[in-house]
């Protein structure tokens, strides 16, 4: 799938914007601040309902206006597409396929896109939230009724840390509480299976994330993934860097549950005490390696930036395939000023093969001569030039 068109009215700088894509890559160029990524800004929501920069969607519709309308005309083969969404400060968000009224959420499944940005070296040095969330997003993209799983375990989390919390205060002890249990169970079915889809997931990414790294780094730093799950953990209630509760492989949600169970069991008395939930996927993460050493403190700079590369290219090559409806679009925002030449060169040949590549760049030779072939230059909100 590539993206024709894309239309924005009142999204971040652009009072109004007409830009016009094509088949392979497409360089968005201009001096910092001007507008080039509040483009790919917009593409991004459409296929994730989120902004890579910003927690609030109100950031993203121009000052003094009361909405943003992002449109995005959208091919694959014969089929074409028109696909929009409204952003408003009050009430709810509007979204439109083909001009007919649609749920916002479901605006994934017909858009979707991969986006590497530098905030995402936050993947290889951050915390582990920000991992937890790439796995999420990428689980979402694939199987788009996992959110309504990890909707509702947020939910039954928050309830669950509320009661905690009332014990805490109240000064109720342990086996006191027995409507902790109801929320037990619950919290349990739909940790395991969340348990179980990230784990399958970082199975399938793990070899396509070892070959992505050798490509964009030309080396062969044995780069793995594993899955460190709280449940495992013998002190989960202590944060810590530590492999504890290191998993390789698939861990299957019966097997999960039971862990899980017995994991709350045995820390009844600590949460009573600190009032929070310590076990679960909420606590997990998705450890990194560089030749058999956590990439979080091990790494170098260009190292990091390979893993970070890696992990969006490896996502973007299950995406592609197994999508009925052709490629992920592929986003670089920024990408290429931070890498030396020869990580450019390599970069440009590992996304040859995808449909459509959107790059923003500051410096136009930044970014190497076979990905410059559709320029926008962008200055001031505004599109001064296209020259293909």
């Amino acid at each position: 799938m590539i993206v024709s068109q894309l239309s924005l009215t009142d999204f971040r700088n652009y009072p109004t914007a007409e830009v016009p894509l094509v088949r392979g890559a497409n360089l968005f160029v201009g001096k910092n601040g001007q507008g080039k990524t509040n483009l790919v800004e917009a593409l991004g929501y459409l296929s994730t309902l989120g902004s890579h920069r910003v927690s609030s969607e109100q950031a993203m519709i121009r000052q003094g206006q009361d909405s943003a309308i992002i449109r995005a005309r959208l091919e694959h083969g014969d089929r074409q597409l028109l696909v929009e969404v409204q952003l408003n400060r009050s009430g709810a968000n509007r979204a439109q396929v083909n001009r007919s009224v649609i749920k916002t959420r479901e605006l994934p499944r017909y858009f979707s896109s991969v986006l590497f940005a530098p905030e995402d070296l936050a993947l290889v040095r951050g915390e582990p939230s920000g991992r937890r969330r790439f796995m999420d997003e990428l689980l979402v993209l694939r199987t788009p009724r996992i959110s309504g799983v990890m909707a509702d375990y947020d939910r039954v989390l928050k309830q669950r840390n509320t009661l905690l919390k009332s014990a805490r205060a109240a000064g109720i002890k342990q086996g006191q509480l027995t409507t902790l249990e109801i929320w037990d169970e619950r919290l349990v079915a739909l940790g395991s299976e969340l348990i179980e889809a990230r784990t399958r997931l970082v199975a399938e990414l793990l070899p396509e994330v070892t070959v992505a790294y050798e490509r964009i780094a030309g080396e062969d730093h044995h780069a793995t993934l594993s899955n460190q799950l709280s449940i495992f953990a013998d002190h989960p209630e202590v944060d810590s860097d530590a492999s504890d509760g290191d998993r390789a492989g698939i861990v299957a949600a019966a097997d999960a549950a039971t862990a899980f169970r017995n994991s709350l069991e045995r820390l009844r008395r600590n949460e009573l005490d600190r009032g929070i939930t310590l076990v679960g996927p909420h606590r997990d993460d998705l450890v990194l390696h560089l030749n058999d050493m956590q990439a979080r403190g091990y790494a170098s700079h260009g190292e990091s930036w390979s893993f970070a590369l890696a992990l969006k290219l490896a996502s973007a090559e299950l995406l592609q395939r197994e999508a009925v409806a052709g490629d992920p679009v592929l986003i670089l925002d920024d990408v290429f000023a931070e890498l030396d030449q020869s990580r450019r060169g390599r970069l440009a040949e590992a996304i040859s093969g995808f449909e459509q590549v959107l790059i923003t760049a500051a410096v136009y030779d930044d970014v190497p001569e076979d990905l410059r072939t559709n320029t926008v230059h962008i200055s001031q909100g505004a599109i001064v030039e296209t020259s293909a």
